[in-house]
This record gives C-alpha cells, structure tokens and sequence, in this order.
C-alpha cells in the first residue's frame, strides 16, 4: 500500500541554498511525493530559482503571510497527502529519506507524528556531525529533554490539524510545540531508525545567527505555561530539568552509542 507525503518549502532570501533545497525533494521519486513551495517575497533571486521547477513542483505560493509557520500551514493547506513533512530553503533531504520515512509511517499508523534521523552540515554540505532524535514524552519535553529533528519529522495530516497546526504566533519553535501539542491530543510520537534529513548552519540560519534567542526563550515558556498549567521556576530550569535530561541520556543507550561512534568517526578514531 502506498503512503502518500505532501512536503513543503518555506522560502524566504535563500538563493543560495534553495536550489540544493529544490532538488534533493524532487530526487525522492520513488516516495511519489507532493512538493509545495511557499515564498511570501523573496527579492534575492529566490523566485527566478523556484520558477525552473515550476513544471516539476505541485503548486508555488507567492501570497505574503504573518510569518513561517503561517506560512507552513497555508502550504499544508491545499495539500492532499496523508503525511507532511516541511524542509526549510536552507535544508535537503537525504537520498532515500522520505522512501524511509513511508516504511515507518505504515508501521505507526496511530502515530500523530514520526522522528527520524540525520545530519547537520555547514554551508557547503560538510557534514559536522550526527543529529539523532530522541524518543519523546511530553514530561521529558517539557523540561527540554527531548529532540526531534525537524528535517526529519513527519506528521500525519488529520492528527496535525486536529492539533490545531502551528501557531502562528510562535516565530521560533513552531515545529517543537506542534509536537507538545499532539501529545497532549492523545496521539504518540513515534521515533524511527532512518537517516532523512539535512539540517544547515550557516551564519544567516536562525540557530547560527542567534538573532532569535530571546524570541525562543519567551516561545518555550509558553509552550511550558500552557503545557504545566503554571510558569516554568528557577527549579524547573536548575534542578528539575538537569535531572530528567541526564535521565533521559541514561535510558537512551543506542543513541548514546550512535552519537558516540559519529565523533569516534570524525576524530578518526571508528572506521567511517
């Protein structure tokens, strides 16, 4: 039985990755994807881009919205796919990635969301390191525990919208509180064992500029609010939260070994 993915683009002023973007969607055809990309303005070159691949993309949306997730929930919008999944116009997928992530979504069906594996790479694809996602609980989420890569995070189509999609009103974390909010809809979150997705650093990325920090401070305090039913304490972020993280490494032992043998590989130490 064929599962169906709708994945989309979320294009912003990044002519020099969205290409690299563009393609390693459209080299998952043996997953049978629907692609769309959404630009609310670029004036980089961006759409110039976009456009080569207009015959090869399912729809192009050029309408202005009040940021990234908007924009990620009117792309999810017109699509038609049981499975979602978005990459940033500075990502890629992996060869296979997606074809890997079918596998596991037949195998978690109920699953509200499925999290693979994969890699964070620098401007000119160097691989930097390992990125394995942990398993998820919502308690362990909620006092910074768990991580999911968002390259390689996939969400059932009805569940997402049951969840109520991303909030709009988070610039940062969006991806993060769609899961808390799953969770908290009764619907598990599903690791798989699969390496999907690409995640790029570079010094005009969010993470690597660091522009958003206080932004993504205020983000994940009120995912805790609404989550905890209370403000996250000084107790929450130095004792509570060390312990359950140091928790949550202790009872993880493959990915521990995982993120081991990656740096043993990168000091030469592993064989590749």
């Amino acid at each position: 039985m064929t599962t169906t993915f709708s994945i989309v683009t979320i294009s912003f002023n990044q002519a020099e990755f969205i290409e690299r973007t563009i393609l390693s969607v459209l080299q998952q055809a043996e997953a049978g994807i629907e692609y769309i990309i959404v630009d609310p303005g670029s004036t980089d070159g961006s759409r110039d881009i976009i456009e080569r691949y207009r015959g090869r993309v399912s729809k192009i949306i050029y309408d202005e919205d009040a940021g990234p997730a908007d924009g990620l929930n009117r792309g999810f919008s017109c699509a038609s796919g049981e499975w979602y999944g978005y990459i940033n116009s500075d990502d890629f997928y992996l060869p296979g990635g997606i074809a890997s992530a079918a596998i596991a979504a037949r195998r978690y069906g109920q699953a509200g969301a499925i999290v693979g594996n994969g890699y964070l790479v620098d401007s000119n694809d160097n691989v930097l390191k390992k990125s394995v996602s942990t398993r998820f609980s919502l308690f362990e989420a909620l006092h910074g525990a768990c991580f999911s890569l968002q390259q390689s995070t996939f969400y059932r189509a009805d569940a997402f919208w049951r969840a109520g999609g991303f909030n709009i009103q988070n610039n940062t974390c969006w991806d993060g509180e769609i899961l808390f909010e799953l969770a908290r809809a009764g619907y598990p979150i599903e690791r798989f064992y699969a390496d999907v997705g690409a995640f790029r650093i570079h010094s005009q990325s969010i993470t690597g500029s660091g522009r958003l920090n206080q932004q993504y401070l205020r983000d994940v305090g009120a995912i805790f609010e609404r989550t905890a039913g209370r403000r996250r304490t000084d107790f929450d972020r130095f004792m509570t939260g060390p312990c359950v993280r140091a928790w949550a490494r202790l009872k993880d032992p493959r990915r521990n070994l995982d993120l081991a043998l990656d740096r043993w590989r990168r000091a030469g130490v592993a064989p590749a």
